[in-house]
């Protein structure tokens, strides 16, 4: 399993804000994201700038999303019976995200070539492909 980190800590927070989202997780997982959410708001109360980060996080402001886990990620390195609190719940969050177990059936005839795959989210470089762009984080 991946490491849990701020940003996918904010990220699961401020999920239900995007709608698409939250078909992918159990309603068990999101009751837990309102008590994550709660928890960090709670934790920053007090702290204008991050209460106003979190209230445009909640509307859906991808910036302010980033702005809330740079600062839960300072949180977290400097209380890390909190850091390891709410990870504990991004991980029951996690848990409850539903799988996509559909079947894909591909028949290729004549040599011909495929490629079959799931991608949830992110870019995906699949088979021969020429790419005109710079390559991510560079």
């Amino acid at each position: 399993m991946e490491p849990i980190t701020a940003a996918t800590i904010a990220t699961l927070a401020f999920t239900k804000v995007f709608e698409k989202t939250i078909e992918k997780f159990t309603e068990a997982a999101l009751q837990k994201m309102d008590e994550l959410r709660k928890k960090i708001f709670d934790k920053f109360r007090g702290n204008v700038k991050v209460e106003t980060a979190l209230r445009a996080a909640e509307k859906g402001s991808k910036k302010d999303l980033d702005t809330v886990a740079a600062y839960l990620q300072v949180l977290m390195h400097e209380e890390p019976l909190f850091a390891e609190e709410i990870r504990a719940i991004a991980r029951d969050i996690k848990a409850g995200e539903k799988q996509d177990n559909s079947t894909m059936t591909q028949i290729n005839q004549d040599n011909a070539r495929g490629w079959q795959t799931k991608v949830d989210g992110g870019t995906a470089y699949i088979g021969e492909n020429t790419i005109n762009q710079a390559p991510p984080n560079s």
